[in-house]
């Protein structure tokens, strides 16, 4: 039976499951930070959610190593593609302004779609929504953004909590948009969070491997 310890992540506790329609099991986890004069500064801690069933879309690369697995992106490709419900749940660590963690999200998704050829005026319009919905945020510690990617749509669903507020929510309607975001996390060796892809990959090596 699985503990139903939460999973501390730099301190920040991340629960085993969560509930949305169904379970979704923690599957991965990690930090992303940046290097200024030789000091770590860590930004948010991650955790990576998914329905158990995913593993049955990934059969194909059963018996690989998790360090094999965290460098093919082919194995990340399947992992985004699959229809499973997806959850991210990003805990911040050292406070910013949301418009900063909005830009950072609108040039690599944009950088995404661009290399796609899929950057359209539907597109930025959608993610210009993205942008202004984290503008008028304030990252403090301990807030949490989530984002929430149905089996079922290639829709997306932007959820920011922190504390003495009432969360709010964006659903992000352009499916090329939503996979972006979800390319900005999951997307193998360009993923925002190497720690991250390295505790996927372990984590579903192990599973594959059952």
């Amino acid at each position: 039976m699985m503990s139903t310890e939460a999973v501390m992540v730099d301190e920040i506790p991340f629960p085993q499951v969560i509930n949305t329609t169904k379970p979704l099991s923690l599957f991965g986890h990690g930090i992303t930070d940046i290097e200024i004069h030789f000091l770590q500064i860590k930004f948010t801690a991650i955790g990576v959610y998914l329905e158990p069933e995913i593993v049955g879309h990934l059969q194909q690369w059963k018996g690989k190593a998790g360090n094999e697995l965290g460098e093919d992106d082919d194995f990340f490709e399947a992992l985004i593609a699959a229809p499973a419900e997806k959850l991210l749940r990003i805990v911040v660590i050292k406070e910013i302004k949301g418009s900063q963690y909005g830009v950072q999200l609108e040039s690599a998704v944009r950088d995404r779609l661009a290399a796609d050829d899929k950057y359209e005026e539907e597109e930025e319009e959608a993610l210009e929504k993205v942008v202004e919905f984290f503008q008028t945020k304030y990252f403090k510690k301990n807030s949490v953004i989530t984002f929430h990617f149905p089996s079922t749509c290639a829709t997306a669903e932007i959820v920011f909590a922190t504390e003495g507020k009432e969360e709010s929510k964006l659903k992000v309607e352009n499916e090329n948009v939503a996979e972006m975001i979800k390319k900005w996390y999951l997307g193998g060796t360009r993923g925002v969070s190497p720690s991250t892809i390295t505790s996927l990959a372990n984590s579903l090596s192990a599973q594959l491997s059952k």
